[in-house]
């Protein structure tokens, strides 16, 4: 009976590593903006859930030199992930709150193996995007996008997955501040809606403010993805709050500890609608809790 337990254990031993294995996270973010402690705190409490991994260190890039060793590194934002692939060595990396483009763009340029890397994205994944917006505006099948020289090479999959659910998609390129505005101006006409995506080349702060003047000005529709970005005058956003990807992030962790799997996108989302724009625009909308029930029921959202 002993030799049989002690058989059994050894085979939990080898083959579930990472239900025995305890270690220490480095948590950097790239700044000290309320999103980011949002998510701090938040993946915190979600992964000192688990006895098994605590928190070793909260701060910036600086606080990762002084660290020590940690067995698994995540980072918050842009450029927590950028200073962490030149300074973290070979340790696992797991990046948040960035887009695929930017995360691909990123991981291409350190020469850094995709086996010691992954990523909870902050987009959502485009199926969804899809679903969310025949909810929203079931008669509006003509979808725009603006695009930076990053955002391109996704271009083709993108055009794929909207044709392939009865979309067509029109685009402008934009490779410079001062070619917003004339891109913009000759995409609406030729559209229903203005599909956006977090490219930071595009949508900065600067020129959040002449995308929508310039969308009200020809009477479309901005489908957003940020809460903050409805606030400002978008018509809609479905987004992955900081506090909804740091709790994947660390469910990640705590499930497959430093043996990383693929790059996901966020499992959970919230919706944010602006009644006031959709006044504007004389668009009728349904409410919120109906739109989650049937992207919920919606295969073609997970």
């Amino acid at each position: 009976m002993l030799r049989q337990a002690l058989r059994l254990f050894s085979f939990l031993l080898f083959f579930l590593p990472n239900a025995w294995a305890a270690g220490t996270v480095a948590l950097v973010l790239s700044d000290n903006s309320a999103p980011f402690r949002e998510f701090a705190h938040t993946f915190s409490e979600a992964l000192q859930s688990n006895a098994q991994w605590k928190i070793g260190s909260v701060g910036n890039i600086d606080s990762l030199k002084s660290a020590g060793s940690p067995d698994v590194i995540v980072t918050a934002g842009l450029e927590a992930f950028r200073q962490s692939l030149a300074d973290a060595g070979k340790t696992p990396i797991v990046a948040t709150l960035i887009s695929r483009s930017v995360y691909e763009k990123l991981l291409a340029e350190s020469g850094r193996p995709r086996g010691r890397t992954s990523a909870v994205f902050i987009e959502q994944p485009l199926n969804r995007q899809i679903a969310f917006v025949r909810q929203l505006l079931p008669s509006s099948t003509r979808v725009g996008m603006l695009l930076s020289e990053e955002m391109r090479s996704s271009l083709p999959p993108i055009r794929q997955s909207l044709s392939a659910a009865g979309y067509t998609l029109d685009t402008e390129n934009i490779d410079a501040d001062d070619a917003l505005l004339p891109a913009a101006n000759a995409l609406f006409p030729r559209v229903q809606l203005l599909l956006t995506t977090p490219d930071p080349k595009i949508y900065k702060r600067d020129n959040i403010k002449t995308i929508l003047v310039t969308s009200y000005r020809h009477k479309k529709p901005v489908i957003a993805f940020s809460s903050s970005f409805v606030t400002a005058g978008a018509l809609a956003a479905i987004y992955s709050s900081p506090p909804q990807i740091a709790r994947q992030a660390a469910d990640l962790i705590i499930e497959h500890g430093i043996a990383l799997p693929a790059p996901v996108y966020p499992s959970q989302f919230s919706i944010a609608l602006n009644r006031n724009v959709a006044d504007a625009l004389n668009l009728e909308i349904a409410d919120e809790p109906a739109i989650r029930r049937a992207l919920m029921a919606s295969k073609e959202s997970k």
